[in-house]
């Protein structure tokens, strides 16, 4: 019943951010914005059920990955009004899957171009997600024991799909100034501040549509207390999972090992590029979102069961501070 009973609360915050976050007050049923932010998350999550189940994340019946992925994502609730950023998290979430399928496979071409297709339509909505292709591209060799000749050709085909598909467009209105502009963005190096900023600019040259600007408005302490917790949540997931890892399978502490990769890689672009906040959070929280389910999931000492509780509790207080106060 836990999946069911998170999702009644979810659907309860997702009225609360409609209402708050965009503003939309008793109008909030009527409108088409947000029903797609709503639809988006529903995928999400259930995207992520899927990736629990096919590489059997807990070695017990759970549904844990899922509802914290849920709950951590409403949580942040001045991302709810993004669609770029809920587009990018579910193609991430999407990615994952089809990468997973490749395990020790190096003729599962499908695989990896469905896998690298998502990326590059991700990379349509935030082109920085293309830092992170070399690091797949090592993982594909080092942890997921896939790469070839064929697997690698593969990954470009499908990283470059999106863009043959949009760059047809854009020859057709005789409009080089956007593509080109679009893959400038990889050296555009921007002050943490204009993250913040009212009128950030914060517009994909492909996607320039209201509905898909990330733009935050208020206090910057909600953001802040926010990411913070999502790398405790990280920290302690991660301590668990090396403490217990021997208890999982050889392929589930594989699967494991590259959660953690990536989400260090994550931290690391945070640090070096601060202004991509909001869609980097996004992707934390799916990597975050597995350790912690593995955590709550499989611990049942009292300390343990206290520490849910806790994380519970200030789950959903920050989620109320950041109606409130972002």
């Amino acid at each position: 019943m836990t999946l069911s009973f998170v999702s009644v609360l979810g659907f309860l915050i997702c009225i609360a951010c409609g209402a708050i976050g965009m503003q939309l007050g008793n109008t909030v049923f009527s409108n088409v914005a947000w029903w797609e932010q709503v639809l988006i998350l529903a995928v999400s999550t259930m995207l992520m059920v899927e990736l629990n189940n096919a590489n059997s994340l807990i070695r017990i019946y759970s549904r844990m990955v899922s509802c914290s992925f849920l709950l951590l994502t409403l949580m942040a609730t001045f991302l709810f009004p993004s669609l770029r950023g809920g587009i990018v998290g579910l193609t991430f979430i999407v990615f994952y899957i089809f990468f997973l399928r490749a395990y020790q496979d190096r003729q599962a071409v499908g695989s990896i171009y469905a896998a690298f297709l998502a990326l590059g339509v991700a990379s349509l909505f935030f082109v920085q997600i293309l830092y992170l292709v070399p690091l797949f591209w090592l993982l594909m060799a080092i942890r997921l024991i896939a790469l070839s000749w064929r697997t690698f050709f593969a990954s470009l085909l499908g990283l470059v799909t999106p863009y043959w598909l949009v760059a047809a467009y854009y020859l057709y209105q005789q409009d080089i100034a956007t593509p080109l502009h679009h893959f400038m963005q990889l050296a555009t190096f921007k002050p943490l501040n204009e993250v913040f900023a009212a009128d950030g600019p914060h517009v994909a040259p492909f996607f320039t549509e209201p509905s898909l600007l990330i733009q935050f408005h208020g206090s910057v302490l909600a953001p802040t207390f926010t990411l913070l917790f999502v790398l405790l949540l990280l920290l302690v997931g991660i301590v668990h999972f090396l403490r217990q890892s021997s208890k999982d399978k050889l392929r589930t502490q594989m699967v494991y090992e590259m959660f953690i990769i990536v989400a260090i890689a994550i931290v690391v672009f945070y640090v070096l590029q601060p202004q991509h906040y909001p869609f980097l959070l996004r992707l934390l929280i799916v990597n975050t979102a597995t350790l912690i389910g593995h955590f709550l999931a499989l611990t049942r000492t009292k300390l343990t069961n206290a520490a849910f509780f806790t994380i519970l509790a200030f789950t959903l207080l920050l989620t109320a501070y950041n109606l409130v106060f972002s």
